[in-house]
């Protein structure tokens, strides 16, 4: 891996100032905030990165796949933004499919964007 970023990440802020993909990271156990942020790195650093790690969910949306220590899947739903990678949404994944609704809500931030 080379000593450089190609998409630095920074968490999506709300008018508020509020950062939900922060906030989500500091709800997980070290462990598996260490995982999500192992990965989210190896997408900072190899970008662009492909499957298994990362996928494109259309119109600009991507996600970072994590498979947690204890079995769950977590996902953070991301762009490219102004040569930045925009953490928009973080969840844990229940179903096969993402869920419209943690999809809506990280198109809405994307659209929100300056």
């Amino acid at each position: 891996m080379n000593d450089r970023k190609r998409l630095a990440a920074r968490f999506f802020e709300t008018d508020s100032g509020r950062m939900p993909v922060r906030e989500w990271l500091l709800e997980l156990s070290d462990e598996e905030r260490k995982a999500v942020g192992d990965d989210i790195r190896t997408a900072e650093f190899g970008w662009p990165i492909g499957m298994p790690l990362c996928r494109s969910l259309g119109s600009g949306l991507w996600e970072v796949r994590t498979n947690l220590p204890d079995g769950k899947i977590s996902r953070v739903l991301f762009c490219a933004h102004a040569g930045e990678m925009i953490l928009l949404h973080g969840f844990i994944k229940k179903t096969q499919k993402t869920p419209k609704s943690d999809l809506d809500l990280a198109k809405k931030r994307m659209k929100g964007l300056k």
